[in-house]
């Protein structure tokens, strides 16, 4: 099932402008190099049932397959990045959600 897209769900503090602003800089370009897409944020997310996230950011990104998303997480670059995120959120989660496979 490697053509099944994945769909990344992050709920996030910032807690350090600075730092995260760092971790952002360089996000996209290492996203980009592993085909992800940056689909949308939400600083206000309406939850219309159910536990709402704590509070702070939402986002949502994707990759065209588990194993692009595997390899952007393993990645020695995104790794020594994320150390901005880590040192500027407090991170609630990271989830990774699977596609459905295609129709046929």
């Amino acid at each position: 099932m490697s053509d099944v897209p994945v769909y990344m769900l992050v709920n996030l503090v910032v807690t350090d402008a600075d730092e995260y602003r760092v971790y952002e800089k360089g996000f996209f370009g290492i996203l980009k190099r592993f085909g992800g897409q940056f689909i949308t944020f939400d600083d206000k997310p309406l939850t219309l049932e159910g536990i709402a996230p704590r509070e702070g950011r939402m986002i949502i990104f994707s990759f065209p397959s588990e194993q692009a998303a595997n390899d952007w997480w393993a990645d020695e670059e995104y790794q020594k990045l994320s150390e901005h995120r880590r040192a500027g959120t407090k991170m609630e989660f990271l989830t990774m959600v699977r596609g459905l496979p295609p129709r046929g």
